[in-house]
């Protein structure tokens, strides 16, 4: 009897871009004797507020919060989470039936997924997406079906991120009877748009008129520059087919603590906390201990005012270098990327890439080349559509913010050396 190969879940994995970026900036970092200054994954390099910490340091201490949490999350983080939400949402949502505590937002993504989709059912995407949303979608046998999200019509000037926008002829095309699910995700991830309720509502029209849930991604949800509008929020219609999906990792700059939610109806609620019983059980409970604790402190306090004037801060310098580049980007609405234009950017031509970026598009030689000879680490975007929409994408990169001032201001000192290849 032969070995068992791999599922075909994983057998056509190839090398995703945080490996290859990493390698780049790892043997970057060896040839040039210098750390590159890595804004590329969104991750923070600097600690969650001391509120947070000291809330977690304070739950291991006790010994029930070492053990076991209630599938649904800690009645605490719970009751946090309704508190923190209601108004927002203009309903009294119910802490127990209402809110379920994932481990992280992606494993909440994944548990509505699973609760949702048989094999063949159709979900749609936007693109660029994140790129988690296209395995949580086909583990449990779904099918996604791509709708892009198109450029300004001058990219080559800075604008608003939200200026790029969706064609509702395409994305009413894309839907037929096997359309299960919609993910959105708003602010967007990699280009900073904040969807507005008039695109908002056209979107939920369709969902109403074909019968389908709506996947909201809402991450970035305390990191917005303008006016944010919550999905579930527009209408008690909408709210009974929408599922929202939250992070504590991204609200209080502790990504590696795995503390997510997902908050709708009962009738929807009640299936996602099904999958997410088989999926993990329960999410670890000193964390969400710390969690519920830094949700009571940010809610009754500055905390959100003070990140969001923190992180403008944090754009504005990186921006500054782009401006005196001539370097045209999208102004980010939400969230902590910027998406840069580098199409008057000219490689040179007898720059050598290794195979597995050569045959990649632009995007990528673009990334490798900033990391090996600015020491400047980003994202290439294409990552995140699928290859009939590199067009779209392939002369953009991703930078994050979500880095010390001090790192940022050393990116613009190196990236200032753009300036011989841009004509």
């Amino acid at each position: 009897m032969p070995f068992p190969k791999p599922s075909s879940h994983v057998e056509s994995h190839t090398k995703d871009v945080w490996s290859l970026i990493n390698e780049a900036a790892a043997q970057a970092e060896k040839d040039q004797g210098r750390p590159v200054v890595n804004l590329g994954q969104g991750f923070f390099s600097y600690a969650p507020p001391d509120f947070a910490l000291a809330a977690a340091k304070k739950a291991i201490d006790v010994p029930a919060f070492n053990q076991y949490s209630p599938t649904r999350g800690r009645p605490e983080l719970l009751n946090s989470l309704a508190k923190t939400y209601s108004g927002s949402y203009k309903r009294n949502l119910d802490p127990k039936t209402e809110i379920l505590v994932t481990a992280g937002a992606n494993e909440g993504m994944y548990a509505a997924f699973t609760a949702f989709l048989d094999d063949g059912d159709e979900v749609i995407v936007f693109e660029p997406f994140f790129d988690q949303y296209i395995s949580n979608i086909k583990l449990p046998g779904g099918v996604p079906k791509f709708v892009p999200i198109h450029p300004p019509k001058d990219a080559e000037k800075t604008s608003s991120a939200n200026n790029w926008y969706i064609d509702f002829d395409e994305l009413e095309a894309a839907i037929t009877p096997k359309t299960k699910m919609m993910v959105l995700n708003s602010p967007h991830n990699p280009i900073g748009k904040v969807f507005s309720e008039q695109e908002l509502l056209k979107i939920s029209a369709l969902a109403i008129k074909h019968n389908f849930i709506l996947l909201s991604d809402e991450v970035y949800d305390s990191l917005y520059y303008g006016k944010f509008t919550r999905l579930g929020a527009l209408s008690p219609e909408i709210y009974n087919l929408t599922l929202t999906v939250g992070s504590a990792g991204k609200t209080f700059a502790a990504t590696g603590w795995r503390v997510g939610w997902v908050i709708g109806p009962e009738h929807l609620i009640k299936y996602v906390a099904a999958a997410h019983t088989r999926i993990v059980f329960c999410v670890n409970t000193p964390l969400q201990i710390a969690s519920s604790e830094a949700l009571e402190i940010a809610r009754n306090g500055t905390y959100y005012q003070d990140t969001v004037k923190m992180f403008k801060h944090k754009y504005a310098i990186l921006q500054s270098v782009f401006d005196e580049l001539g370097l045209p980007y999208s102004t980010s609405e939400g969230g902590y990327f910027l998406l840069v234009n580098f199409s008057k950017v000219h490689i040179p031509p007898d720059f050598q890439f290794p195979e597995s970026i050569s045959g990649r598009p632009r995007d990528f030689k673009l990334a490798f080349w900033l990391i090996h000879q600015f020491g400047v680490v980003a994202i290439p975007p294409t990552e995140f559509v699928t290859p009939p929409s590199y067009p779209l994408l392939e002369n953009y990169q991703r930078f994050a913010v979500c880095k010390d001032d001090h790192l940022l201001e050393e990116a613009v000192v190196r990236l200032r050396a753009l300036k011989k290849y841009i004509s």
